[in-house]
């Protein structure tokens, strides 16, 4: 079987759909990635065949600050604004660059199956045109349900139309075969995910270099141990950071910060003994020692703490942060501090409260043992297979 994956070019969107490429790989199936080109070293670097699909992030002219402010500028419009400029940029420009190329590439290629996060959308449009079946993984804590589907239905039969197909108000063809959550349908609540939804088992992806847990890790745990992290996009944004270091100096805990790959610890400046400032650690080393995480609540952060067991304090920053950090303060697992009152005495007094609230952590391990309850990736194969060869939608049992 030949399968072709497709992802926005961000670290966020493509790390979720590692774990189901490898696992079709070590199947004995043919697997390759197509976005930007400017995205293909991190698709390689990963072990995949990276092929030319889309434009970059730089063709949107976006770095990190600009998208803080336009979120801060979202944030005061209606929500029918904020879902169209949303739309705009998945659907609009990143989806409509990719399907030209990703038709052509299609017709060349053949793959059997193709694979798409769920913001990316010139798969359905390609895969519906030339006859292939596609299947999805949730990326992202939004479900079409309860996020502008009227309006995300208006910009995509608009790209629709653009290839000849009909129109699709429903937004039917978007998860018509197959969808993969490897989160557990509790985390969705009111807004449930389709009917062609299969919940498996998380398998983490996030030791895509080769760092591993620190020398001094070895001499943790007398103390609670705390992780704070902004993700791989947002700790540009290390002035939160600082404000955690900051509230948390003269705690009885052990504060391990990651700055990412790309800043300098030394940034933070001079910190105590109990702190520990680096740039990178694998969260699926480091989480399960912790007794809580600080971050931006980004999905993939969301995931590895709930699979590990882990209750948060989450600073929603941009993207689909506030719907996970709506989603995690509703299961009991997190509170949520809004940026702008980010604080050190802030987050001194929620760490305070949470690491004397038990509850927090019960309701954590309770979420735990249900995400680990659910199928492993060998049923994620199987169910991929078998939609490769019926090319028939697979409904929940």
């Amino acid at each position: 079987m030949r399968v072709l994956f497709t992802t926005v070019p961000a670290t966020g969107h493509f790390h979720p759909l590692v774990p189901t490429a490898r696992a079709l790989q070590q199947a004995g199936h043919e697997v390759a990635f197509a976005t930007s080109e400017s995205f293909h070293p991190t698709v390689q670097t990963s072990g995949f065949r990276a092929l030319p699909a889309g434009i970059g992030p730089e063709a949107l002219g976006l770095d990190v600050q600009e998208m803080q402010k336009r979120h801060a500028a979202m944030s005061k419009a209606n929500p029918a604004e904020r879902i169209d400029q949303v739309a705009g940029m998945f659907v609009g420009r990143l989806s409509r660059g990719m399907a030209p190329d990703l038709l052509k590439l299609c017709e060349s290629w053949r793959p059997d199956l193709l694979i798409r996060e769920t913001t990316e959308f010139a798969s359905v449009i390609v895969g519906e045109k030339l006859g292939i079946p596609h299947a999805s993984i949730q990326v992202g804590g939004a479900s079409f349900s309860s996020f502008g589907k009227d309006i995300f239905a208006r910009h995509l039969d608009s790209l629709r139309a653009e290839h000849g197909l009909p129109p699709d108000p429903e937004l039917e063809s978007l998860f018509h075969y197959l969808h993969l959550s490897f989160m557990p349908a509790s985390y969705f609540g009111n807004s449930p995910l389709p009917r062609t939804t299969h919940y498996l088992r998380l398998a983490v992806f996030d030791q895509s270099g080769s760092e591993g847990l620190p020398a001094w890790a070895s001499s943790l745990g007398s103390r609670p141990i705390l992780y704070a992290t902004l993700g791989t996009v947002f700790n540009k944004l290390i002035h939160h950071l600082g404000s955690v270091a900051s509230g948390l100096r003269d705690e009885p805990v052990d504060l391990i910060i990651t700055v990412g790959r790309d800043m300098d610890p030394a940034e933070l400046g001079p910190q105590p003994p109990h702190i520990h400032v680096e740039r990178y650690i694998p969260q699926s080393l480091l989480l399960p020692r912790c007794d809580l995480a600080i971050m931006h609540g980004g999905y993939n952060s969301v995931m590895s703490a709930l699979y590990a067991g882990v209750p948060m304090i989450i600073v929603p920053l941009a993207a689909d942060q506030p719907m996970n950090a709506q989603a995690c303060a509703e299961l009991g697992v997190a509170r949520v501090v809004d940026p702008e009152q980010l604080t050190p005495e802030v987050i001194r007094q929620h760490v305070r409260e949470m690491l004397k609230d038990g509850s927090y952590r019960e309701r954590a391990r309770r979420f735990q043992a249900e995400s680990q309850a659910l199928p492993g990736m060998e049923r994620g194969v199987a169910l991929l297979e078998q939609l490769a060869r019926e090319k028939q939608p697979l409904l929940q049992g």
